[in-house]
């Protein structure tokens, strides 16, 4: 064995001086007990080989629009931090364990290579790496850079074939970098356990403390702990703990044996508990206080090609880039929608209220909110999924709107050159006279003679653009939907945005202006927010600005469209002003500011939406219950401590919009709405002689006729699908 052993010594420090092994070297064979001879520098060539040192995963941070980070994303939990902002207690506790000459030897540490070949000749295998730092920090950087479960387990795998490559890397390491620069990045790669990558992250994981701050017995702690992290990991329990306290006694010991404490130094800190505080990981929606948002925002860089061309590229954009994103969200607003809802539902409730916040002219996404906190537990009655979006974005099937889509029937109207006062005459019942009465956009006739619409209260008799709508008259609106056309009644709701909350294709059957259609919160008061800045449509946006871990900023600007000419948008506020003054919002009232919305609920009080909106800002909210509306109805209930025999548009949603608003416009100057283009849409009120339309006999435009109600109509009818929450020709409400 002796003679052996002087070989390997002999020959090691050939190969160190002239950089191949130029003669035999006797290494032992992996899993055996004999030894095995690699020869020649064709077989063992030890030249520097260049290493790529791939970008360290890093945690994003998200920011609210003022600055405040609400959100981390992160594949390993890490904080780069450099050299100097590390303690140098911290610098001598890692040096002293595990490679106490650093600053001494090259690549390869000559003493522990040897120390360590003899104890694994005497066990015939690998029993001890005697790896350098710099050994270390490639076998990391090989460990990071691994996409598949073959790379991981070669960079892993105890084997001389390894640990000759990684010789090769870590000599041209240490001719590209300095000592210092070596462990700085060694500290800065580590994983010291408990979920915790680098020094810093792992300073604040085990103690609450940057990796400046740490003391004497928390520095010798973490240096224990990189030898074997996972059986040392604090989280596994009292062994776990055990054994990485007896690890951080075992490098006290060390620092003492090496003069670099004294031994009262040594006593005092080998007297200290663990000491482990198991700081939460910050990140994730879940421990974000603005959960549903941080989901938007996460959905919204991992489904949109902008981030990536691929699923996997987004995520890792997302989860490794060390990104510094800025976002929509305002902490004012987001507060007034949360208190509104709190105060009107409680989480214990069966129905779910949710509500967004969007700023016309941007379609900035300035709060989403619910009544219920997200996450698993069934018992706190919380929400797994995103009930404010779409499922793009972490929602769900979504809510029938109902009513609010009497909006984009007006707007079609409007576009079309009919006038304020322009009406005709509705019974208290409607039925198409025919089935080419209706068209959807591919042209196929789904007119239903055998189904009719009746009025949520009340009769009919002649009905203006205006009365009509602040009314919500179903009647009135089937009859103005069949003078339009039900494609372009779709055409204008598709572009303000208007889509499925499921993904699925838009209804498109002649009671599309009820509200058929399940949505969702964010694309409801999208859409109104186009409204509120005169027919220009925003689309949804969370993100204002990425800055990526080298500095680089991006800034992502709303794409915006003119929809409809802004004469019309201003008809349609003028019209939707009238609901909190003549219409279904009157119980409730304004806010104090110019405001316009539209209540909306749907067949036998499923689900009940209200949206709205200012100049300056616009919001929608839904209320209704997610174990499925149409079989747990909003009738005979108890929300948020009050009974209500029947819940309606103005009952929840509305009251909760106008407390947002208020809330949310504080101190913020009233914009007043654009006046009516008089010589244009009219607008000169009750006391004009309108014109009165109704059907032709054939189902097909309207004519002018002398005002003559009728109202012999049957009930209403409908039917749901399976996902339990009714689309089809079911009947709106109010």
């Amino acid at each position: 064995m002796g003679s052996r052993m002087s070989g390997v010594v002999r020959l090691t420090g050939a190969a160190m001086a002239a950089g191949v092994v130029a003669a035999a070297i006797a290494l032992p064979a992996v899993g055996g007990t004999g030894a095995m001879f690699v020869s020649a520098s064709e077989e063992l060539n030890i030249k520097p080989e260049d290493l790529k040192e791939p970008p360290l995963a890093e945690k994003t941070t998200v920011l609210d629009a003022k600055g405040n980070q609400i959100a981390q994303f992160y594949e390993e939990y890490r904080e780069n931090v450099s050299l100097d902002e590390v303690a140098d207690i911290m610098k001598t506790a890692i040096i002293s364990i595990e490679d106490y000459r650093f600053y001494e030897h090259g690549a390869i540490d000559i003493e522990g290579t040897v120390r360590a070949l003899a104890k694994n000749l005497s066990r015939g295998g690998i029993a001890q790496g005697g790896s350098s730092i710099t050994q270390q920090y490639v076998k990391q950087v090989l460990l990071n850079s691994a996409t598949t479960e073959k790379e991981k387990n070669a960079a892993l795998e105890a084997s001389y074939a390894r640990k000759l490559k990684e010789l090769r890397y870590a000599m041209a390491v240490e001719e590209k970098y300095n000592k210092n620069e070596i462990l700085g990045k060694y500290l800065n790669i580590a994983y010291f356990g408990a979920g915790a990558y680098g020094v810093e992250a792992a300073a604040k994981r085990f103690f609450g403390v940057s990796a400046s701050e740490l003391t004497l017995w928390q520095a010798a702690t973490l240096a224990g702990a990189v030898q074997d992290p996972n059986r040392t990991d604090p989280n596994l329990g009292k062994d776990s703990r055990a054994q990485l306290l007896n690890r951080r006694n075992v490098v006290l010991d060390r620092m003492l044996e090496l003069k670099k404490i004294t031994p009262e130094q040594h006593e005092e800190a080998r007297a200290k508990k663990l000491g482990y505080k198991g700081t939460p990981l910050p990140g994730g929606c879940g421990a974000s206080q603005y959960p549903y948002f941080c989901m938007y925002v996460r959905n919204e860089i991992l489904s949109n090609p902008a981030f990536g061309k691929t699923k996997k590229a987004r995520t890792q954009f997302l989860n490794r880039g060390g990104l510094e994103i800025k976002t929509t969200i305002d902490p004012k607003m987001q507060e007034a929608a949360e208190e509104a809802i709190k105060k009107h539902v409680f989480a214990s409730d069966n129905p779910v209220a949710s509500e967004a916040l969007v700023k016309p002219g941007t379609g900035e996404i300035k709060a989403m909110a619910a009544s219920r906190k997200y996450g698993n537990s069934k018992r706190k009655h919380e929400m797994s999924y995103n009930v404010v979006a779409d499922a793009v974005h972490g929602g769900g099937i979504g809510f029938q709107a109902g009513s609010t889509f009497k909006t984009f029937t007006l707007l079609t109207a409007l576009k079309q050159g009919m006038k304020i006062n322009d009406g005709f005459n509705v019974g208290s019942g409607y039925t198409a006279p025919n089935y080419w009465a209706f068209k959807n956009c591919k042209n196929q006739n789904v007119g239903d003679p055998s189904h009719t619409v009746t009025n949520d209260e009340g009769g009919g008799g002649f009905k203006s653009l205006a009365t009509g709508t602040w009314g919500s008259v179903n009647t009135f609106f089937m009859t103005l939907e069949q003078k339009v056309g039900l494609c372009k009644v779709v055409e204008t709701a598709k572009s303000l945005g208007i889509k499925r909350s499921d993904g699925g294709k838009l209804q498109e059957f002649e009671t599309f202006t009820l509200g058929i259609n399940e949505m969702d919160p964010v694309t409801v008061a999208t859409a109104y927010a186009a409204i509120g800045a005169r027919g220009k449509y925003c689309p949804p946006t969370a993100i204002t600005q990425i800055t990526d871990r080298n500095g680089k900023v991006t800034e992502y600007k709303p794409k915006c469209t003119q929809a409809f000419d802004p004469e019309v948008a201003d008809a349609a506020a003028n019209i939707l002003s009238g609901v909190f003054t003549k219409g279904t919002m009157r119980g409730v009232g304004g806010i104090g500011r110019p405001a316009a919305g539209k209540t909306g609920t749907t067949d036998d009080q499923a689900t009940a939406w209200f949206a709205g909106f200012t100049p300056d800002l616009a919001g929608a909210v839904s209320i209704g219950d997610p174990r499925g509306s149409t079989t747990h109805k909003l009738n005979s209930i108890t929300i948020g401590g009050r009974y209500y025999p029947s819940v309606f548009g103005a009952s929840i949603p509305g009251p909760i919009w106008n407390a947002t608003m208020k809330a949310a416009l504080k101190g913020t100057p009233a914009t007043d709405f654009t006046p009516v283009d008089s010589s244009r849409f009219g607008g000169c009120g009750q006391g004009c002689a309108p014109r009165r339309q109704e059907p032709d006999d054939r189902g097909q435009g309207l004519i002018d006729v002398n005002p003559n109600p009728d109202g012999d109509f049957g009930p209403g009818q409908g039917y749901q699908n399976n996902n339990g929450n009714g689309h089809g020709r079911g009947r709106g409400r109010r």
